[in-house]
């Protein structure tokens, strides 16, 4: 539900911020009122009762102490708010509570003309109790009292309807106010088109006013009605609105001294600042909110207290696209859902209650939006554990896991979440005899059920698991009462083999084919002369008006944003539809630039412009009329706008959710001028089998080939749910011929077109033959269907259900899947439509369950009547398979291009050698740790991560001397970037420069190896006349030694388990040492010599890895890594300095010209080797080389 309640305490806040600020709404008012004196002075005592709420149900001695410590907590709080509002000590008070609670003045819930210590007494008195056994009471508003004569009170009420705003008016407000419906007076805003003025407002409103107050009530009711469209009320009552006449001390005042009021949720990214900048004053002393002011809160619905199990879940919902909702009905009720799909979930706890089931029922909510697999863990497992708690019931439990025909999401994948909990559960599930009915259907449910089957198998418990077969809440009548009603056995299960079947050549089976003919020969004699009809309807061809038809086998569309999904799905459809042309014109996406998208048409590859603007789409193809739109809710508004500036449009299907209800009435009024039809927001689109598909409408294409989507039927059905419309198609598909046209408005409270638009659509287009309308709890426009069929506007057969007949069970406000599912009043209850739907003339089941039944029954009488012919099934059509898809089915294989055994990025959470990105940092691994798993793919000891980072750390840098962080330097002052700079200097590592660790490892440990003593071994390398790598420095020596050596010495020697390399090569400087002061054992070699020690002794290894590892250059890559760092401190260091062009000095160079050089070589002037005409010293080399040669 977008519409949310507020406190009065923040509604209050609002309207003393922004009403001085608001001009008033309607032109000609006259005069203004003191604002100053609203209630701006207001404390809001909040009391914690989560100890006393814990302690209900404990014992007698638990419950007292509770008692007294919420008795101190609540002295606490009056202390604490005297503190912050020392007026509360003087002044004259009214104190009620802020909960949401109606009625209060008649339950006694107000406390008048109160000093503070008798509104502390009568606080204190209530504070913490529970009232009519729904909820306690723990948060007050405390005010000034106001003084009034009771002829000042009036009541001013602003309602938001699709038509526009009504503001209510009555000349007598208060406790009293009675039925405001009967006696207030009225006055509709339209939501598009010219405002009244201030005289039609005093006319229609205060004509039981006196004069003399006119102008005072027309300006604030102006101001009023302004703050309310500009913060996005939806709705809006004071009572009582007090008016004080003009006094020689003061000028006319007004006080809203009561106030209930809603803001649109969804209207937050436009109003939220504004929302919380008039709360800042009053939550001040809180920190760390945004500068302008905390955030509104929308309190739960009172008696609805978010237990931490829904918190849990509300928390969750709020950091993921998915949507996952839960509310705790009855804890210690039997049956329990675990239901996808918003429109899915009502229908689940509709089927509870209808068969008796209500007071039994623990649960409401649903997971939907694709939620990944340990969201789905996360939602199933709080359930799994508010279910198994206490004692077991003598009878069991139930579990369903239910619902709808998926659009997109992977039944699969959300199933293995809901796995891992089941068998997490496993002994308590048990424990508590739970049975599990589950049906579910949609991409690879195949794959999911096969899953579930198979964990029933190890379970233990009673599992009954159903596909697409099974009516969507069949499994609730079969669990419960034994009924086998809801199980479809119009479609043999070989017709329903998934898309692996789909996929490959297909018949339909004769008995298939032949059965409508059958049912009506059973049913009567003009069926027996009927002959089937493969012709299409003249609306499929584009024979009618397409006004009445906005879809046929010719429409085009574009499609408004970067959807490459959606666009490939219609482009399927059309293939299967075996349309001449793609449905989809061109994309429009406005932030990138022109280009071309590739798609598939069939098996072969087809292109797509991408247009960065609408006009420039409307030129190229003025053929289109369809525009399905995919903006967000926050820019969505403004594409619609725009995209109704175009006339050759004609429909617009709204996707985005969350679209603010003002904005929707905006769009639906322009476009009705405009006689655009639109659909949504918050829908799925719609579909015409054979001709047209709205984005993800039907799911995926073996949904759309399982209900028979590739060829039209004869019955037209309008739903507001996407998700119930492929439950309506597959029930559609199972009882009659198919569907003909199939639109879903969308779940927000004012869709751009309603079900009766569309109905009368359907009345005008002769290929429609039935009429079925799927309806829900909140708003009205069903009974507009009532009249029509009652006043002879619709004469087609009609059948209508509406979801959400379980309302009126729940004690306390539950807010269904869609945010128009809210009952408002009576009226707004699905079981008072359906009973006027009925009493019209409208068929209208029994139960949910009980459509099929009776569409197919309709069926066969209109068979048996000749009104709809009997239908030659076509063959099945086939379509590819996506690659990516068909693998994720596991129907392919390939070979990787690439195999990584140290790293996995697939799952929820990074893993590196296995091991969770989140234990890397539990365990405090460091980066040795992390190293040790990327680079050697296991665990080392605590020691050799620390000896890793001792390596990094003594390596990083050694002063801009050195060749590599000289080549860094020049390369950063040259103007070039990091990663160029870093690489410049990386570049010169090698045997001369930092490369000699490989080589040190590799002389030392063969050495060692062979058994060759110190002195042979260096004795061995003389002879060779080869450098022992690893010995010698420029400028330490054994006089001088390089402490960075002897720190490796020390750690090395005092932590590893074994140093046989390490005393070896300390051996071996002994005698290097000896012929030369600087010949010692360096940074390189006593990295490298060490590092085989570690290899060898710490266990992790066999001796061959760790040849291996020596040999790949294991030990360079740490010299790389450690130097990199001291890399990019110079290239940054440079830069902070803003140093210039590198130009080496001359006199640094040492210049020759050709013939120092030839003197240098020996050769003798004037021996002919220079050529008469001088030669560039590349080609003198030239030159003499060859004059050597020829010697």
């Amino acid at each position: 539900m977008s519409a949310k309640a507020i406190r009065e305490f923040d509604g209050k806040h609002l309207l003393s911020y922004w009403l001085p600020k608001a001009a008033p709404a309607f032109a000609g008012a006259a005069g203004s009122a003191d604002h100053a004196a609203s209630p701006a002075k207001m404390a809001s005592l909040e009391f914690s009762i989560a100890a006393l709420a814990a302690a209900e149900h404990a014992s007698a001695d638990r419950a007292a102490a509770a008692a007294r410590d919420f008795e101190a907590h609540v002295n606490d709080v009056f202390r604490a708010a005297e503190a912050q509002h020392p007026w509360l000590l003087s002044a004259r008070l009214v104190c009620k509570p802020d909960q949401l609670v109606k009625r209060r003045g008649k339950n006694g819930l107000l406390g008048i003309n109160l000093d503070w210590a008798a509104t502390k007494a009568w606080i204190a008195a209530r504070a913490g109790k529970k009232i009519k056994s729904t909820g306690y009471l723990h948060t007050f508003l405390v005010e000034p009292f106001c003084p009034h004569p009771q002829d000042t009170e009036y009541y001013v009420c602003i309602q938001s309807v699709r038509e526009g705003d009504i503001i209510f008016f009555t000349h007598e407000g208060g406790v009293d106010v009675g039925d405001v419906d009967a006696k207030a007076r009225r006055l509709l805003v339209p939501a598009h088109g010219a405002l009244p003025s201030a005289a039609d407002v005093a006319r229609t409103l205060l004509a039981d006013v006196a004069p003399a107050k006119h102008d005072t009530l027309v300006a604030f009711v102006g101001r009023l009605y302004a703050v309310y469209v500009d913060l996005q009320f939806t709705y809006l009552e004071i009572n009582p609105l007090v008016v004080l006449d003009a006094t020689d001390a003061h000028p006319a005042q007004v006080f809203y001294l009561d106030l209930a009021a809603k803001l649109d949720q969804t209207a937050e990214f436009e109003c939220g600042k504004k929302w919380a900048e008039a709360r800042k004053q009053a939550y001040a002393a809180i920190e760390s909110t945004p500068a302008w002011g905390p955030p509104i809160e929308f309190p739960a619905p009172f008696g609805r207290e978010l237990s931490k199990e829904e918190a849990y879940i509300a928390d969750l919902d709020a950091k993921t696209g998915a949507s996952l909702k839960l509310t705790v009905l009855n804890s210690a009720g039997r049956i329990w859902t675990m239901v996808a799909g918003g429109g899915a979930s009502v229908v689940y706890s509709d089927a509870i209650a209808a068969h008796g089931f209500a007071h039994e029922l623990a649960n409401y909510g649903e997971y939907s939006g694709a939620p990944s697999e340990s969201q789905t863990y996360e939602y199933a497992k709080t359930i799994l554990d508010l279910m198994t708690r206490g004692a077991p019931h003598p009878e069991g439990k139930f579990l369903f896991i239910g619902g709808g025909i998926a659009n997109f999401t992977n039944v699969a994948a959300t199933f293995k979440g809901i796995i891992r909990a089941l068998r997490e559960f496993q002994l308590r599930l048990q424990t508590h005899n739970v049975k599990i009915y589950i049906r579910r259907a949609g991409p690879n449910y195949q794959e999911g059920l096969r899953l579930m089957r198979s964990l029933g198998e190890t379970l233990g418990l009673e599992m009954h698991i159903f596909g697409p077969e099974m009516h969507v809440t069949g499994i609730v009548p079969l669990a419960l009462k034994g009924d086998t009603k809801g199980v479809s056995t119009s479609i043999p299960a070989d017709q329903d083999s998934g898309l692996l079947g789909y996929s490959q050549p297909a018949s339909v089976p004769a008995s298939v084919a032949a059965a409508p003919v059958a049912a009506a020969a059973a049913a009567g004699d003009a069926a027996k002369q009927a002959k089937p009809s493969t012709t299409p309807s003249p609306a499929a061809s584009g024979a009618v008006d397409s006004t009445t038809v906005p879809f046929t086998n010719q429409s085009r569309a574009f499609i408004y944003g970067m959807q490459p999904r959606a666009v490939q799905g219609m482009l399927d459809f059309d293939f299967m539809c075996k349309r001449e042309r793609p449905s989809v014109a061109c994309m429009i996406y406005p932030f990138g630039g022109h280009h071309v998208q590739k798609f598939y048409w069939g098996t072969k590859e087809t292109l797509l412009p991408v247009y960065t603007s609408i006009e420039e789409a409307c030129q190229r193809f003025p053929d289109v009329s369809i525009v399905v739109n995919f903006a967000s809710c926050r820019s969505v508004f403004e594409s619609t706008r725009e995209l109704l500036q175009y006339s050759q449009l004609k429909t617009i299907a709204i996707i985005a959710e969350g679209v603010p209800e003002r904005r929707a009435r905006q769009l639906l009024w322009e476009a009705k001028q405009k006689d655009v039809l639109i659909i949504g927001p918050a829908t799925v689109g719609g579909i015409k089998p054979g001709c047209f598909k709205i984005g993800n409408t039907g799911g995926m294409m073996d949904n759309i080939v399982s209900s028979k989507l590739y060829r039209q039927g004869s019955v037209a059905y309008v739903s507001k749910s996407g998700g119930m419309s492929n439950e309506l198609n597959n029930i559609i598909s199972r009882s009659t011929d198919g569907v003909y046209e199939g639109v879903a408005i969308g779940g927000d409270r004012y869709p751009g077109s309603t079900f009766i638009d569309h109905m009368l659509r359907y009345e005008a287009d002769p290929g429609a033959k039935v009429l079925v309308l799927l309806g829900e709890v909140g708003g009205v426009e069903e009974y507009a269907i009532a009249e029509a069929v009652k006043s002879g506007k619709i004469t087609k057969p009609v059948v209508a259900w509406c979801i959400g007949t379980c309302a009126k069970m729940f004690t306390t406000d539950v807010q269904f899947g869609h945010a128009g599912s809210f009952a408002n009043s009576d009226a707004e209850t699905a079981e008072a439509k359906n009973a006027a739907l009925r009493a019209a003339g409208v068929i209208v089941p029994e139960t949910f369950e009980d459509l099929p039944q009776v569409l197919s029954q309709l069926y066969k009488d209109l068979l048996a009547k000749g009104t709809v012919q009997p239908l030659r099934e076509p063959p099945t059509p086939k379509i590819p398979i996506d690659y990516s898809w068909a693998q994720e089915l596991g129907l392919i294989r390939k070979p990787a291009s690439f195999i990584s055994t140290i790293c996995d990025d697939r799952g929820q959470e990074l893993l590196y050698a296995g091991m969770a990105i989140s234990d890397v940092f539990k365990e405090d691994i460091g980066i040795g740790g992390v190293l040790s798993l990327l680079w050697f793919k296991r665990r080392l000891p605590a020691y050799a991560g620390k000896f890793i980072e001792m390596v990094l750390m003594l390596t990083a840098d050694h002063g801009p001397a050195v060749s590599g962080a000289h080549n860094t330097i020049v390369t950063a002052r040259a103007g070039k970037d990091l990663i160029s700079s870093l690489v410049s200097g990386l570049l010169t590592i090698g045997e001369r420069f930092g490369g000699a660790l490989d080589g040190a490892a590799q002389m030392f440990s063969q050495a060692y190896d062979q058994g060759l003593t110190p002195q042979e071994f260096v004795d061995t390398m003389r002879k060779k006349h080869q450098l022992i790598l690893g010995i010698g420095h420029k400028i330490k020596s054994r006089t001088n030694p390089d402490l960075r050596v002897a720190m490796i010495k020390e750690f090395v020697l005092s932590s590893f388990p074994s140093c046989d390399i390490l005393r070896y090569a300390m051996e071996v400087e002994k005698i290097t040492t000896s012929k030369k002061d600087n010949l010692i054992l360096n940074v390189d070699g006593a990295v490298g010599v060490a590092f085989v020690d570690l290899l060898r002794s710490c266990g992790a290894f066999s001796r061959d890895e760790a040849e291996e590892y020596i040999k790949i250059g294991t030990l360079n890559g740490l010299f790389v890594l450690g130097r990199s760092i001291g890399f990019i401190g110079h290239y940054l260091d440079q830069k902070r300095l803003k140093q210039g062009l590198y130009r080496h000095p001359w006199d640094d160079i040492s210049y020759m010209t050709p013939e120092q050089e030839a003197m240098m070589l020996g050769v003798e002037s004037g021996s002919g080797i220079m050529g008469s005409g001088g030669r560039t010293l590349v080609e003198s080399q030239g030159v003499v080389a060859r004059g050597f040669s020829n010697a």
